[in-house]
């Protein structure tokens, strides 16, 4: 059975639970037999109708339970070394890999960039062989990373962007009014460092959560926008180069 019947049923078991209800309750209600409705479950077939009695039981809409199902399905954090290398050993999987994470369609991605469909399933298959995305009927995509997930501290992605996406990140549009370039300077105690670094990932939090809200808009109002942010212990090179070795920097 697919991963999505699975967690449906674990859901539905989850919120039996969580109500105090038993499958003898549960089977009244749907006038079964309690080991009816154990085998239901454990085949993991439900149809339609029996989904929204259930909810009924609950007290949920179908669509709620749907939603608390998808709510709940796992999802990956960070990717693996290898996910991520076989990401960038491949430009066009690179590609789909980064619409598909913002929710682009099939569709949409064959209308901006010079892929057909066929190459375009071929990448989002290969996805799906690496675990990262579930391909569904229809050509429908379901992530399997979280909207927030990280890609890997000096994993092949970072890599990948420190050796050819940071330069032409940086050569932007010197005071274009939807862009921002700040660099600042200063001396900060640990206890400053850990502060800000605790801001910093507030912000990366904040930039997921207006992903997610913006996914709902249509393709043509949305934009790809990155934000590169880093902190880190530095003083620049002709600087160091002057300090005297009894002054060195705690």
């Amino acid at each position: 059975m697919s991963s999505e019947q699975s967690q449906l049923i674990v859901t539905i078991k989850r919120l039996l639970k969580a109500q105090g209800h038993t499958y003898r309750e549960l089977a009244a209600a749907l006038k079964l037999s309690e080991p009816s409705v154990k085998r239901l479950f454990s085949s993991q077939r439900l149809t339609v109708d029996r989904l929204a009695q259930i909810g009924d039981f609950l007290g949920y809409t179908m669509a709620e339970i749907l939603q608390e199902s998808a709510d709940s399905m796992p999802r990956l954090q960070t990717l693996t070394l290898a996910q991520e290398a076989a990401l960038v050993s491949n430009t066009k999987l690179l590609l789909v890999a980064v619409c598909a994470f913002n929710h682009w369609s099939v569709d949409d991605i064959v209308r901006a960039y010079r892929l057909s469909r066929a190459e375009c399933l071929k990448q989002l298959l290969s996805m799906d062989r690496l675990q990262i995305i579930d391909l569904l009927p229809g050509d429908r995509i379901r992530l399997r990373v979280a909207r927030d997930f990280a890609w890997l501290p000096d994993g092949p992605i970072h890599r990948f962007f420190m050796r050819q996406g940071v330069h032409d990140f940086l050569r932007g549009e010197p005071g274009a009014a939807d862009q921002g370039l700040e660099f600042v300077y200063g001396m900060l105690t640990r206890d400053a460092q850990a502060e800000l670094l605790v801001e910093l990932r507030r912000l990366r939090t904040k930039l997921a959560a207006l992903h997610d809200e913006s996914a709902s808009a249509p393709i043509g109002q949305r934009r790809g926008t990155s934000v590169l942010v880093a902190m880190r212990d530095w003083e620049p090179e002709g600087f160091r180069a002057l300090r005297r070795s009894d002054n060195a920097t705690g």
